[in-house]
């Protein structure tokens, strides 16, 4: 990144955090905060932790004065949350956390990933509040600034949990570790949550199988392990009895056949992949993490220029975060590009293309800037 560059992004923060509207987490005093700067080295990644502020005064006056392209707070409360060593500190507990990122999710265009990501959080909240029974006032959702959101759980119930019992909680709702006999038992046919989840997945397969071509159906079936042509023939010209038990609660029969067994395990990627749609695509090792150091909400992320925005369960879906996550306007920047791009932003859609000096709005100035995709022009 060029000197000029560089000099534009800090300039564009720091009139934001003298402006701006800073938001301080709960018992911001227990927290360890990091931070990474706009440093002659960045983008590369060299994060100044282990750092404590007595208040919001104190924390507000350090991000006015240093200005970090990125700012974190640890999840996790401490005794002693500047000491230079983590058993130093002295835990106390921790916020329960679960991070979706659309890089984990899907490929596409960058407002198609947010919208997807978005959906997979709102299945998130689902879980947590409908299966699990967290009420939805305990439950802080926020846009990270760049390609997810971020679930911060401040519940005491949960606070003391350690990453056994929290592993426990992200396999949960990534569906990891189910057992089909308990699942598809008769006696859990109207039970909601994961057993009702885990049938429509397996209807799901069942009616994707049954509308192939027959000899491609077969094909299908006697490509899992251990099953035969003529068995898997058999296995298809009974797709319908099959849906009719599932449907009739008569699991019994099912859980005992070979066949089906094959088709619910692992190695089965097409009914793996309808099983996944009914899960919450989190990132397991952010939840399992009881010592995580995570975003601070209301900073802005340097990856994006996009402010780091907290949001009730109720406000997420109308929440667009190219438009309601965007701090800097539309004053004309020139930046020459270096790729060619065409990106949706404040309800518009621009094109740039390598190598051409354009004139942008000065959002997406620091959107390509801040991604490395554009330097200010003529260094000025």
């Amino acid at each position: 990144m060029k000197p000029a560059t560089l000099e534009f992004l800090r300039q564009r923060f720091m009139r934001y955090y003298q402006t701006g509207h800073l938001i301080a987490p709960p018992a911001l005093e227990e927290r360890e905060w990091g931070f990474i700067f706009f440093d002659p080295s960045y983008p590369e990644i060299r994060m100044c932790r282990h750092l404590a502020f007595g208040g919001k005064r104190e924390l507000v006056d350090y991000l006015r004065g240093m200005v970090p392209a990125h700012a974190f707070y640890s999840c996790a409360y401490y005794t002693s949350p500047s000491a230079p060593t983590m058993a130093e500190k002295l835990w106390n507990g921790a916020d329960l956390i679960f991070d979706l990122d659309a890089d984990h999710i899907a490929r596409g265009p960058y407002h198609l990933m947010l919208d997807r990501v978005k959906e997979e959080t709102q299945k998130l909240i689902a879980m947590l509040t409908a299966d699990l029974g967290f009420e939805e006032r305990s439950i802080e959702v926020v846009f990270s600034g760049g390609r997810g959101y971020h679930l911060h759980v401040r519940d005491l119930a949960v606070r003391a949990w350690g990453s056994q019992e929290r592993r426990e909680l992200i396999d949960y709702v990534c569906g990891i570790g189910i057992n089909p006999r308990s699942l598809l038992a008769p006696d859990r046919h109207s039970t909601p949550g994961w057993p009702a989840r885990y049938r429509k997945a397996l209807e799901s397969y069942l009616q994707w199988l049954g509308s192939l071509p027959p000899e491609e159906a077969v094909g299908q079936i006697a490509g899992l392990e251990g099953v035969g042509t003529r068995a898997a023939s058999t296995f298809v010209q009974r797709l319908p009895l099959i849906l009719a038990m599932l449907h009739e609660q008569t699991t019994g029969p099912l859980l005992k056949n070979r066949i089906v067994k094959m088709v619910l395990s692992e190695t089965n990627k097409e009914f793996l992949k309808r099983l996944k749609e009914h899960a919450a695509l989190a990132d397991e090792p952010v939840t399992t993490d009881i010592k995580r150091l995570i975003r601070m909400p209301s900073s802005l992320h340097g990856g994006s220029g996009f402010r780091v925005t907290p949001l009730t369960v109720r406000e997420l879906p109308s929440f667009d975060p190219l438009i309601d996550a965007v701090i800097f306007g539309e004053r004309e920047v020139s930046i020459e590009p270096q790729g060619d791009l065409s990106m949706q932003l404040l309800g518009n859609t621009y094109k740039v293309i390598k190598g051409k000096i354009s004139t942008v709005p000065e959002a997406l100035a620091v959107f390509l800037c801040c991604r490395g995709f554009a330097e200010i022009a003529g260094g000025s």
